[in-house]
């Protein structure tokens, strides 16, 4: 394997600061859900608006969607039924908190491992079903995870008072 550009080493810095890596600007994803059990999680901050849990399974799958568009795998394999937001907490048997955590903490690392082993002339290129570049589809999904690691922080305060 040759070694990878500073660009990509940059964006695979980046992916793992927003999502697990100590960093300046405060919590990252993962640690915004440290701690918070399966009933904090799914406290709603008002009628028709999104919770915690809903916003771990809405990252989840988009890491999921980043995945599948720089693979090349066909639409169909996320563990859940729908797509971008899933009601949380579901009815029924198995749905639990610390499940789709772990499956948030899955996608992101089978996220990275595909970003490692993308060839750096893959970088600028755009992948079937996608309008930017796969540079601007890695800074995005760690944006994402940082936009929404603020949420979760604001949402953390309000369930305070």
């Amino acid at each position: 394997m040759t070694e990878k550009s500073r660009e990509m080493r940059l964006l695979i810095e980046l992916l793992t600061e927003s999502f697990q890596s100590k960093a300046w600007h405060g919590p990252n994803l993962r640690g915004s859900v440290r701690g918070l059990n399966g009933r904090q999680a799914s406290r709603r901050p008002g009628a028709r608006r999104h919770n915690i849990w809903e916003i771990v399974v809405h990252a989840a799958y988009w890491k999921y969607a980043v995945w599948r568009r720089l693979t090349g795998q066909r639409r169909g394999s996320f563990p859940l039924k729908g797509s971008n937001w899933f009601v949380r907490p579901a009815s029924g048997p198995g749905d639990d908190w610390k499940q789709d955590v772990a499956l948030l903490d899955h996608t992101h690392r089978v996220l990275r491992d595909a970003i490692a082993g993308l060839p750096d002339r893959n970088l600028r290129r755009k992948s079937r079903g996608s309008k930017v570049s796969n540079f601007e589809l890695i800074a995005g999904i760690a944006a994402h995870d940082l936009y929404h690691a603020g949420q979760i922080q604001l949402l953390k305060r309000l369930m305070r008072g």
